[in-house]
């Protein structure tokens, strides 16, 4: 069952500190003090779904299948051995498992998010 629960987040308007403080491995940060946090809202074997955080800085990481909406922030997005991608408000991405990526994160970025783990 994917949920038994009925509910709306109103997740651009949420308060940083409704978030959860993921840290963030200090191997994977370029450049910067970025701070992730994240609100889960749905983990399963086959399914993660949630709000993700990440200030201002740069920092990489090697990807899920993931579909996600940009609710606030802008970022750029290199994907190795792809175009980059520049992603703001009201923007949908999708990155396919194994990508390996560098996130530049110019304004806060806050997006929903739906992973295949």
């Amino acid at each position: 069952m994917f949920t038994d629960v009925a509910r709306v987040v109103r997740a651009s308007a949420l308060a940083d500190s409704e978030l959860e403080v993921d840290a963030i491995d200090p191997a994977k940060v370029v450049s910067g003090d970025p701070e992730v946090r994240v609100l889960p809202l749905h983990d399963s074997d086959d399914l993660t779904v949630g709000v993700w955080q990440h200030s201002t800085g740069v920092s990489t990481d090697v990807e899920a299948d993931e579909v996600f909406v940009v609710l606030t922030g802008s970022a750029t997005i290199a994907v190795e051995g792809a175009p980059d991608l520049h992603v703001g408000p009201g923007d949908v991405g999708v990155l396919p498992a194994g990508a390996r990526t560098t996130w530049t994160v110019h304004e806060t970025l806050r997006k929903v998010y739906v992973v295949r783990p």
